[in-house]
């Protein structure tokens, strides 16, 4: 059985035109998830070496590269998961200019359909991060993952949340100069990455004081379990192989474990909060706005400070509304 990510052509035909499996995804040029063996169309036949590593938490670099001075990329073979996942490091122009400065740290995590390459090609993450001194790192998060360890996959290992928080992390703040500490973090996502740094900051509520959604949805459960039966189908035939997310039949508590808007309490200890979603109507946002609303009320309820900001048109990022997320994730953190 072929364990590497299914391309986006693949998903699509699985997906069958189902309304469940077209939400929440977007499209980039490439094929969605790389798999070992792909290119990464043509850049690395001119990358020069990426900064020095060490191996460790689980993860062996395979392969890695720079681009334009600052994006520095790397691959890992993980027992968490079954093919061989990648990041970009993108550091500040002045890293190397000193061996002892520290910077704050922005994980940064894609949508469905997408990979660790979305915001340097669609976003223009290196442009948006020139002249600032902050650590961004994107990693790979599968085609439908979900930042999720699922209850089952027939296609190997899918544990996303076990390969970023437990490998990943530590991972970075071992090989780069951080500060590996709860001011010294943030979390930031599009679409289903906007649901991954919800639930990250939810769950893991001691690792970051910044917590950004752009256009992600808050809620699992709101209006008929439509984002929860958007994951779990979408994850079934896109990541799994026909595996399950959460079970068959639903495990509940699961679902509550990861659900961001049944964790509020986990919101009130100093974190920034930043949300965007569009106003228009769409089978994408629509849902993500509806939570998103949600969530807003509740947290205004128990007086837990956020920025939100609803703008015109539906499902994408907007260039600067992920500038002023950026900026306010470097007013939030440490200063380097």
């Amino acid at each position: 059985m072929n364990s590497n990510p299914p391309s986006r052509r693949t998903f699509l035909k699985a997906a069958g035109g189902a309304a469940a499996l077209g939400a929440l995804s977007t499209s980039l040029p490439s094929t969605g998830c790389l798999s070992p063996d792909d290119e990464l169309d043509g850049e690395l036949d001119e990358l020069a070496a990426a900064a020095p590593v060490a191996d460790g938490f689980g993860l062996t670099v395979t392969e890695s590269g720079v681009f334009d001075g600052r994006l520095h990329y790397y691959r890992f073979a993980t027992q968490e998961i079954s093919w061989q996942p990648a990041v970009n490091v993108l550091l500040p122009e002045d890293y190397f200019d000193s061996s002892s400065r520290r910077y704050p740290v922005l994980y940064l995590m894609h949508g469905g359909a997408q990979d660790f390459r979305k915001f340097h090609f669609e976003d223009d993450i290196i442009g948006l991060t020139r002249g600032r001194r902050l650590i961004v790192v994107m990693p790979d998060g599968g085609t439908a993952g979900w930042f999720c360890n699922p209850v089952r996959s027939f296609l190997g290992a899918r544990n996303w949340e076990s390969f970023h928080m437990n490998q990943l992390l530590p991972w970075i703040e071992a090989n780069f100069r951080t500060y590996a500490e709860y001011d010294g973090r943030a979390v930031s996502g599009f679409s289903m990455g906007g649901f991954g740094a919800l639930k990250y900051a939810a769950k893991y509520y001691g690792h970051f004081a910044s917590v950004s959604a752009h256009s992600g949805p808050a809620s699992l459960r709101r209006d008929a379990n439509a984002v929860l039966l958007w994951a779990s189908v979408s994850a079934k035939f896109a990541e799994l192989g026909g595996g399950t997310l959460y079970g068959e039949p639903l495990d509940q508590g699961l679902v509550s474990a990861d659900n961001p808007i049944e964790r509020l309490d986990s919101f009130g200890y100093s974190k920034r909060i930043f949300l965007v979603c569009g106003v228009d109507a769409d089978i994408n946002e629509t849902f993500v706005r509806n939570g998103q609303r949600e969530f807003r009320g509740l947290l205004a309820s128990r007086g837990i400070p956020h920025e939100f900001h609803e703008l015109p048109g539906a499902h994408f990022v907007r260039r600067d509304m992920l500038q002023l997320d950026i900026d306010g994730v470097i007013a939030r953190l440490r200063k380097a």
